[in-house]
C-alpha cells in the first residue's frame, strides 16, 4: 500500500504549482528547517532596521493537528486546486471508514471506525496536511504566517505602536482554525516580542478564546528556539 501511496503522492505533487504555499517549508523539495529560520529572521530583522518598529511572534501549538483533518473539507480544497475528481474521491475514500483497534498483548479492543484525520505513518499524511492548511495565510501585508509542518508562527511587524493588523490576524487565525476543525492549544501557544527601542511601552497581552497567551523570553520549539537565540542573543 505504501508503494501505491508514493505513486499518488508523486502524482499530486506534480500537478501542484510551486508557489502554492511559499511559507510552508516542510514536505517541499529542497526546502528545510534552515529556510524557515532564515525567512523568519530576514522578515524580522529587515523590519527592525526601520525607525520606531518592533516584532511580535506568536508560536502556535495545535492539538493533534494531523488527527483533525476533515476529509470532506480537504477534498473541496483539492478540487479547488484542480486535482482530478476521481483522485479526490479516492482520497475521500482513503481517509474515511478506517477501522482502528488497540492491541495489548493478546487482547484486541472492539474496532472503532474513524472518519477524520490522516493515518499515522501514512506516506500521504504530511502532504495532505500541508494541502489542507495551504490557505492559512496572512490577511495583512505587515504579517506573515510561517509554517514548518504543523509548527506555525505568526510574525507581526509593528510600526508606530499600531498593532491593529496583528490583533486582527490572530483573531482571523482563530476563526480559520474553528472553520477547519483545528484546535489551538492555548496553554502551549507562546508569544515573544522583539523590541530594541530605547523607550518601550507596555505591550498588551494576546487572548485566544478568552485565555491569555503566555509571553516568553525564550521559547523552545522546532525552530523557534534558534530564532529567539539569533534575534536576542544572551550576553
Amino acid at each position: 500500500m505504501k508503494c501505491f501511496e508514493r505513486l499518488v503522492k508523486d502524482h499530486i505533487t506534480s500537478t501542484l504549482p510551486d508557489t502554492l504555499d511559499p511559507l510552508q517549508f516542510a514536505y517541499c523539495p529542497n526546502r528545510f528547517t534552515d529556510d524557515a529560520i532564515s525567512t523568519t529572521l530576514h522578515t524580522a530583522l529587515t523590519h527592525l532596521d526601520k525607525r520606531n518598529t518592533y516584532v511580535r511572534m506568536l508560536f502556535i501549538n495545535y492539538s493533534s493537528a494531523f488527527n483533525t483533518i476533515v476529509p470532506s473539507k480537504l477534498v473541496i480544497k483539492l478540487e479547488t486546486l484542480g486535482l482530478d475528481p476521481a483522485l479526490c474521491n479516492w482520497v475521500l475514500d482513503f481517509l474515511t471508514g478506517r477501522p482502528q483497534v488497540v492491541r495489548v498483548g493478546n487482547n484486541i479492543s472492539t474496532p472503532l471506525i474513524l472518519n477524520t484525520g490522516a493515518p499515522q505513518g501514512c506516506v500521504l499524511s504530511p502532504l495532505l496536511y500541508s494541502l489542507f492548511t495551504h490557505n492559512c495565510v496572512a490577511m495583512h501585508a505587515s504579517n506573515s504566517i510561517i509554517k514548518f509542518a504543523d509548527d506555525t508562527t505568526v510574525v507581526g511587524l509593528i510600526t508606530n505602536n499600531d498593532e491593529m493588523a496583528y490583533g486582527e490576524e490572530v483573531r482571523a487565525l482563530g476563526v480559520w482554525c474553528q472553520e477547519n476543525n483545528l484546535t489551538l492549544n492555548v496553554n502551549k501557544t507562546k508569544e515573544m516580542i522583539v523590541d530594541f527601542r530605547k523607550e518601550q511601552r507596555e505591550h498588551p497581552l494576546i487572548h485566544i478564546d478568552g485565555t491569555v497567551v503566555e509571553r516568553v523570553g525564550l521559547y523552545v520549539g522546532l525552530y523557534h528556539r534558534l530564532v529567539r537565540q539569533l534575534l536576542c542573543p544572551q550576553p
